[in-house]
């Protein structure tokens, strides 16, 4: 069975990514998307990473409007995937896509430096 704490991972990422969509209805939650899913292996607990298109302030409403709702998503993860236990679950910003947005801003503004320079 070393396979099943990935195989339960992509299962919550997508029940995570469907209750987001469609049944979190709380203003704070901005364009949330669920990058990635860690669970230990004891299918204990659960490490939810979420990245936020905006602003930092949008981050920290919509992770503490996350965690408001962790008792709603765990239960709801517990009646979905009928486990023995509900994993604990923790929300965590993920800032790889504010990095990678950074990294492709500075990668166009070397280009156009690059093409003014050639005239």
């Amino acid at each position: 069975m070393p396979y099943r704490p990935e195989r339960l991972a992509e299962i919550i990422k997508k029940e995570v990514s469907d209750m987001l969509r469609d049944e979190l209805k709380d203003p704070r939650i901005g364009f949330v998307t669920i990058t990635g899913v860690e669970v230990s292996t004891d299918l204990r607990y659960a490490r939810i990473f979420f990245s936020v298109l905006g602003s930092e302030e949008e981050a920290k409403a919509s992770l503490e409007a996350l965690n408001h709702a962790r008792g709603y998503v765990r239960s709801e993860l517990g009646r979905r995937i009928r486990l023995r236990y509900a994993p604990e679950i923790s929300f965590k910003l993920d800032p790889s896509i504010q990095r990678g947005i950074r990294v492709m801003e500075l990668l166009h503004d070397v280009k156009e430096r690059g093409a003014a320079g050639d005239d």
